[in-house]
């Protein structure tokens, strides 16, 4: 059993909130989380890098001149990899970076990342976020008294409009669903800040790592 600090929507101390040790993964799981991090970022790859061959540079249809008697080396076309403005050897073509990611292992990985940031005290748990306004300087202000400096990642248990609006113009600062919030992202930021509905879903999904029974 792990407890975190509860902050009101105005940032002040409200109590602690317990998280169930069924639902910490300290034991196992390095690998996962590294294997879906390299996932997430080889999926974020677009692949759309290309050189052009010899076949498809323009031009150097006809030979620069004659076979023999220049004293130059033998040569057929302008486009030749060895010419400069000519196509390139070996160069990068499209390709697609993706990776899979087994469903087993993304909870474990989950799980392990959750695990570790909130033994690191990283995680900060606030009753709700509840900007009546989409106003950036009122979380700005709600993220100060939090203590929150360098950046954060803000997981709500659901969208809200307001909430991504005030905090779109916050360096540093990224919001997301406890439903989709994945790995890489529990990972990237110095410190989360979770509504109190939102941790639940969290800690349903670490509990819900698919173990097999015998």
């Amino acid at each position: 059993m792990s407890k975190l600090n509860l902050y009101t929507a105005q940032g002040e101390k409200a109590g602690e909130v317990e998280v169930a040790a069924a639902a910490l993964v300290t034991d196992r799981g390095e690998q996962a989380v590294h294997d879906a991090v390299v996932a997430h970022q080889a999926n974020l790859r677009a692949g759309t890098h290309k050189t052009k061959k010899r076949g498809e540079v323009r031009g150097g249809g006809i030979k620069p001149f004659k076979q023999k008697g220049t004293g130059r080396a033998r040569a057929g076309s302008i486009r030749s990899p060895i010419w400069r403005g000519g196509g390139t050897i070996f160069g990068p073509q499209p390709r697609d970076y993706s990776q899979g990611l087994n469903k087993r292992v993304a909870r474990l990985a989950f799980a392990r990342a959750m695990s570790e940031r909130i033994a690191e005290g990283a995680v900060l748990v606030v009753e709700r976020f509840a900007p009546a306004q989409p106003k950036t300087r009122l979380l700005a202000e709600l993220l100060k008294k939090l203590g929150v400096a360098k950046g954060a990642l803000l997981v709500n248990e659901a969208s809200d409009k307001n909430l991504l609006l005030a905090a779109r113009n916050l360096p540093q600062v990224e919001v997301a669903q406890a439903a989709d919030v994945n790995t890489f992202q529990v990972l990237r930021y110095p410190q989360l800040v979770v509504s109190k509905a939102a941790l639940e879903k969290i800690e349903q999904r670490m509990k819900n790592l698919g173990r097999r029974t015998a």
